[in-house]
């Protein structure tokens, strides 16, 4: 649509859309209003909307994924929660144990993260684990204790849902509900998040492609949800050196052919302690909208992840350096 296009106008572009049997998706950006079109079986004659008061212009696009794409929404996607950004220039950092597993425990971790700098605190309520005797979560206690650490340190909570009924149980309490590297293509729960009013993290599954990914991303985008937050969190690879292999190739990849943010996960690609750090810093220099770091102040005892969670001590040296590499970024733009 033209910049100065009137809500009159959008409105009766979308009722010519839904005229002809489709469905129009309304994509706000930054200078314009686009309105993006699902359910065609193939290509629309442009002619049919060009013509229409307030249309800018009419781009087939290309992609499979269309709501997701660069072509639809050309500037970047920023989201904000409260005080906090993410995507566009931002550089967001989420921080906090992979399990929920006390309030006192949750709380000793949020504040050291928070004093480091993080903006979001990470816990899991709901653990879908590998093995059915691994520790499964606190589950709705969990949330809980999320609730509480909201309360008394001022960070927003991002936790995730395993499945579709507790997805409705998460986003009474979540800020940003994240949908796991396992869930990627379950596409009756991606639907469900497509119709939440909340922020959704969308980890990348650990044998996706870029583009099934992206495609795992339109799913929630084309019920209604543009709030999606990406996420590399690793793929699986024959090395044997990390749990998995980062691909920090996908970070520019994806912000070349999307206008969602992305941001890296590198305690769960590496799975080690020792390499969380210099992948946290790969992902900024090739141009990741932030890093979802696990953090424990005792990883011996964790109940989950304890070999990848950082020490509140190395997470504060994560927090300095990424400082120190913004500012020379800075430096070396002027």
């Amino acid at each position: 649509m033209q910049k100065d296009a009137t809500q009159e106008q959008i409105d009766k572009v979308s009722e010519e859309i839904k005229r002809l049997g489709l469905t129009p998706v309304s994509i706000p950006g930054t200078q314009r209003i686009a309105i993006g079109i699902i359910g065609n079986a193939g290509p629309i004659d442009p002619e049919l909307f060009i013509g229409l008061d307030g249309v800018r212009d009419a781009i087939p696009v290309s992609k499979p994924y269309k709501l997701v794409s660069r072509e639809v929404k050309p500037d970047d996607t920023i989201i904000q929660i409260g005080d906090v950004k993410i995507g566009g220039n931002e550089f967001t950092v989420i921080a906090g144990p992979c399990a929920v597993e006390s309030l006192d425990q949750c709380l000793t971790i949020a504040r050291l993260v928070k004093k480091a700098g993080a903006q979001l605190f990470r816990g899991g309520a709901f653990k879908p684990r590998t093995s059915p005797y691994s520790f499964q979560g606190l589950e709705e206690k969990g949330l809980e204790i999320l609730a509480e650490v909201r309360k008394q340190t001022g960070l927003l909570i991002v936790t995730e849902a395993i499945d579709h009924d507790v997805l409705a149980v998460v986003e009474k309490t979540a800020d940003i509900i994240q949908i796991g590297a396992r869930n990627m293509q379950n596409f009756s729960l991606l639907k469900r998040a497509g119709k939440s009013a909340k922020p959704i993290l969308l980890k990348r599954g650990m044998s996706a492609t870029i583009e099934e990914l992206l495609m795992a991303a339109e799913y929630i985008m084309s019920e209604g949800n543009n709030q999606v937050i990406l996420c590399e969190r690793g793929v699986r690879t024959f090395a044997d050196h990390s749990r998995n292999t980062l691909d920090l190739s996908a970070i520019p990849a994806v912000r070349t052919l999307s206008h969602l943010p992305i941001i890296v996960d590198p305690s769960h690609a590496a799975g080690r302690r020792d390499q969380v750090i210099p992948l946290s810093r790969g992902a900024f220099a090739v141009g990741a909208h932030g890093l979802i770091v696990e953090v424990h102040h005792d990883p011996k005892h964790a109940l989950s992840d304890g070999p990848q969670s950082l020490y509140p001590e190395q997470f504060a040296e994560l927090m300095h350096s990424l400082k120190t590499l913004s500012s020379v970024s800075q430096e070396g733009n002027k």
